[in-house]
């Protein structure tokens, strides 16, 4: 009877957590439609009205002092989305708008932090995406993907070096990105060096994996499969009939990033999309997809070949929306917490390794992994901890890590959610501007290279 009733309270919570998710992705997908509806009958009634010249942004149009300034690239993460993709609407709620020089790219939303990475170098540099021939041999994809005629920063290089702002796992993107540029791994660019990279920030970054991600359905025993029935099975499901029918206007719009797999009806046929769902083939079958890079176990594995770079800036907010109450974690507010994240909050402050699965790690304790924010551990966002800690500081006041020091993270602790300084910017409040304010400051005045920088190993 227990049995019975702990697997319906399963059910039961599976149901929820999937129509919360599923309807707040279609408000998120309608209000970018409402909102481009809403701006095309503006443009059409003020043109009926008023007969002026609108002199179009083109590219390579900004001032000379503008276009003098390093870029900062903000970098979304799981189900984000760049510049271009929902119509009008930000995925880091218009903070881009606080810097003359601000580049959101846009990054496959469920492809793995490799494929990522990838695509981040070319929208930068120009040309066609190339995956390398041995990893998407290994993993069943074309190697080649999409074309960028016109690199949004060809010149990048040691001597025009970028600020990278990651966002969850946008901020994992960025350091494989960096290693991959001292590895040289890029073919036809011999001259890439870590030092490419000025700065990192991470915004709630995913540098140690997820107890969330078990939650929602990978396997603790191994961190790549999926559970038979989980929120992230409707998820695979979703994503790969989307992919099939591939309707342009509707991809257009929003992409899941598959499009190198090849699973449009066009190219597997009607036979091809049953393979797929039977797992057989595909991202999901092959495991080049985010979730396994955000287990503990795939983050262990990423960051077993990944560098903190001596010649780098690192700055770290790690957000937390938990509270110890009689030595119990428990989330720290019911209203203040977004919709979609409460009752991963609840679980994830409970969690408990699997008793008879292995340990990820060496000295892994339950209790270092209950505080979150929701969607990631807040021991997780600091810095790159596992398997080897990297050089760390805590900072309570901005003030007292300055001058900065490269090859350091400096980390703060914010009180947040997972979502609060994302889409809507009226939920974080002062704190939104507070947070972005100091970031790009930072970004301006407190890094820079008085030096050509030396790597040293």
């Amino acid at each position: 009877m227990i049995r019975w009733g702990m697997a319906a309270l399963q059910l039961a919570e599976l149901f929820v957590s999937s129509m919360v998710h599923f309807l707040y992705g279609l408000y998120i997908f309608s209000t970018a439609v409402a909102g481009d509806l809403c701006l095309a009958l503006n443009k059409c009634l003020f043109k009926l009205n008023v007969n002026v010249e609108v002199k179009e942004d083109v590219p390579g149009g900004a001032s000379p002092n503008v276009k003098s300034l390093p870029p900062i690239v903000l970098v979304h993460g799981i189900f984000g989305f760049g510049k271009g993709r929902l119509g009008g609407l930000s995925y880091f709620a218009g903070a881009e708008k606080k810097d003359e020089r601000v580049l959101v790219p846009d990054l496959g939303s469920l492809t793995s932090v490799y494929d990522r990475a990838c695509e981040l170098f070319y929208y930068l540099k120009g040309g066609q995406v190339d995956y390398g021939a041995e990893h998407s041999k290994a993993y069943g994809h074309s190697q080649f993907g999409r074309v960028y005629e016109h690199g949004h920063y060809p010149e990048w290089d040691e001597d025009h070096p970028i600020n990278f702002v990651g966002h969850s796992a946008g901020a994992q993107v960025v350091r494989v990105l960096q290693q991959m540029l001292s590895d040289k791994a890029f073919e036809g660019y011999e001259n890439t060096s870590e030092n490419w990279v000025l700065s990192l920030t991470s915004l709630s970054g995913a540098f140690n994996g997820t107890t969330r991600s078990y939650l929602d359905g990978m396997q603790p025993e191994d961190g790549r499969t999926l559970k038979p029935l989980c929120l992230l099975q409707f998820c695979r499901v979703g994503a790969i009939i989307y992919d099939w029918f591939d309707i342009p206007w509707l991809k257009a719009y929003y992409n899941f990033g598959f499009d190198h797999f090849n699973m449009s009806w066009k190219k597997i046929g009607v036979w091809g999309i049953f393979d797929c769902l039977l797992g057989n083939s595909g991202p999901f079958a092959s495991g080049d997809w985010v979730l396994p890079d955000l287990t503990i176990q795939g983050s262990m594995q990423l960051n077993c070949h990944l560098h903190t770079f001596p010649n780098t800036y690192y700055f770290s907010y790690a957000t937390k929306c938990t509270r110890k109450m009689f030595g119990i974690t428990v989330p720290s507010s019911i209203l203040g917490i977004h919709p979609l994240l409460f009752i991963r909050v609840l679980q994830m402050s409970q969690w408990r390794h699997p008793p008879d699965a292995s340990l990820p790690y060496k000295g892994y304790r339950d209790e270092d992994w209950q505080d979150s924010d929701g969607a990631l551990n807040s021991i997780s966002m600091t810095h790159p901890r596992l398997p080897i800690e990297h050089p760390s500081q805590f900072v309570e006041n901005d003030s007292t890590c300055q001058p900065l020091q490269p090859g350091i993270w400096y980390y703060k602790i914010v009180d947040a959610d997972h979502m609060s300084f994302i889409v809507n910017r009226e939920r974080a409040g002062v704190q939104f501007d507070l947070i972005y304010d100091s970031i790009f400051e930072r970004c301006r005045k407190h890094v820079f290279r008085k030096t050509p920088a030396m790597f040293t190993k």
